[in-house]
C-alpha cells in the first residue's frame, strides 16, 4: 500500500469514527500508536471532520448570535490547530528526507508535501458527505443524480491528486524536486501582528 492510499483508508476511519458520535464535542480516541504518522494523519482529519460540522452548525439561520460567536472562535481555534499540524507533518517529511541531496537542476514544487495532504483529507470528507446525498432516500431522484455527477467528479480528483502526491514523494527521493517548507505565518490569532488584538491592550 503506498502513501496515499494508506492515508485515504486512515482519513476513512476517521471520518467512520467520528459519525459513529455526530457529536462536534465527541473526544477523539486515535487508534494508533504515538509519534507514527499514521496517528498524525488520524489526528488531522478528526480536526478537519470537527470543523466541518462546526461550519455546518454555523450557518444555521435561526443560530442565536452568542453562540454563533463562540462557534467563531472555536473554529478560528481549529484552524489554527489545523495549521499547526499541517506544518508538523511538513516537518516530519523534511527529517524524512533530510539526507537526500537533490540534484542541481531540482525543482520546488508550488505547495508542499503537507498541504497537498491536507486538500485530500478535505477531500475525503467531500466525497463521504456527497456519496450520503447521492444515496439519501429522501432526496428526488434529480437531487441524486446530480450529487453522482458530483460525486464522480469528486472520485476523480482523488485519483489525480493521491497521483500527485505520490509523483511528489518518488520525486523528492529522487533528487528531483527539492523539499523546502514555509510557515504560514498566520496572523489572526496572535495578538502581537493583528491590530484588533494588540491596539485592545494598548488602551
Amino acid at each position: 500500500m503506498n502513501f496515499t492510499e494508506n492515508a485515504w483508508k486512515i482519513f476513512n476511519q476517521s471520518i467512520e469514527d467520528y459519525h459513529t458520535w455526530d457529536d462536534v464535542t465527541a473526544p477523539i480516541n486515535n487508534p494508533f500508536e504515538k509519534d507514527t504518522l499514521e496517528r498524525i494523519l488520524y489526528a488531522k482529519n478528526w480536526i478537519d471532520t470537527v470543523q466541518w460540522h462546526l461550519e455546518d452548525i454555523i450557518r444555521d439561520e435561526n443560530i442565536d448570535p452568542a453562540e454563533a460567536l463562540q462557534l467563531k472562535r472555536t473554529i478560528d481555534a481549529s484552524n489554527q490547530k489545523r495549521t499547526d499540524l499541517v506544518e508538523f507533518i511538513d516537518s516530519w517529511f523534511l527529517k524524512k528526507y533530510e539526507n537526500i541531496t537533490p540534484k542541481p537542476d531540482a525543482k520546488i514544487n508550488t505547495e508542499t508535501i503537507a498541504w497537498a495532504v491536507d486538500r485530500l483529507s478535505i477531500l475525503a470528507l467531500k466525497v463521504y458527505h456527497m456519496s450520503l446525498e447521492a444515496n439519501r432516500a429522501s432526496a428526488s431522484e434529480e437531487h441524486r443524480a446530480a450529487c453522482q455527477a458530483k460525486l464522480d467528479v469528486l472520485l476523480a480528483q482523488h485519483e489525480d491528486l493521491s497521483t500527485s502526491i505520490d509523483q511528489l514523494l518518488s520525486d523528492i527521493e529522487n533528487g528531483d524536486v527539492k523539499i523546502k517548507v514555509y510557515k504560514q505565518m498566520k496572523m489572526y490569532n496572535d495578538e502581537s501582528l493583528n491590530p484588533i488584538l494588540y491596539q485592545k491592550g494598548q488602551k
